[in-house]
């Protein structure tokens, strides 16, 4: 996995996501714009602050994850907060996009 980019699975999500801040991309190998959206993740890592944590979750791997939280389409990104999903997108998103989601989330 990328540098900077934590990998969640089935059995390590709920445990990630329960404090804090984390941006979530749902993705798969075979799926273009999921290649396309990891390097702006890779960038944001630097950009967003030690409280908020970046991860990427394969469909492929982790598909009880995916079902869990309703992902039909890839990429799709969740951005939740002390557990909960306060926000989802789908399809490739921005930087600027995403990390004006993560200050909402911060409220």
């Amino acid at each position: 996995m990328s540098e900077g980019l934590l990998e969640l699975n089935d059995g390590n999500f709920e445990d990630t996501i329960a404090d804090g801040i984390t941006l979530v991309d749902f993705w798969a190998p075979w799926c273009g714009p999921c290649k396309m959206q990891t390097p702006i993740l890779e960038g944001m890592v630097a950009k967003v602050e030690s409280d908020v944590k970046i991860a990427k979750v394969n469909v492929d791997e982790a598909a009880q994850t995916a079902g869990k939280y309703g992902v039909r389409a890839i990429p799709t990104i969740l951005i939740i907060k002390d557990g909960q999903p306060v926000q989802q997108m789908v399809g490739l998103q921005q930087e600027a996009a995403l990390l004006s989601a993560i200050e909402t989330a911060r409220g």
